[in-house]
């Protein structure tokens, strides 16, 4: 592997980190844990609250999914490109035996008795 996708897979763990936290910290149908960072300070309110936390959690999905492509381009084949079939038919190809061929059949010389 090398630097640039391991740092690409470091990204995407923190990311996928951070995104857990925000979605546990968004409103759901009940009270979430929103609702516990404002209840102190109502000048942010509760409903800016909740259209941030989408939105950070919109942004977190959309940064994981770019880097997770960026980081599957970035990834050098060892193949060099082959397609994975072709490369299974040209194995089967080389791994079958040759069948070994009939003997030719050898008439035995007829004596004739005159």
């Amino acid at each position: 592997m090398n630097a640039v996708f391991t740092i690409l897979t470091v990204l995407i763990v923190l990311a996928s980190l951070l995104l857990i936290g925000v979605v546990l910290l968004q409103n759901g149908k009940g009270e979430g844990l929103a609702s516990n960072f404002v209840a102190g300070n109502q000048t942010f309110g509760v409903r800016q609250t909740a259209d941030i936390l989408e939105k950070i959690t919109w942004g977190l999905v959309v940064f994981i999914l770019a880097v997770s492509i960026f980081a599957s381009f970035s990834v050098r084949s060892k193949t060099g490109g082959m397609d994975i079939t072709e490369e299974l038919e040209n194995n089967e190809a080389a791994a079958q035996p040759e069948f070994p061929t009939a003997p030719i059949e050898q008439t035995a010389p007829t004596t004739e008795a005159e």
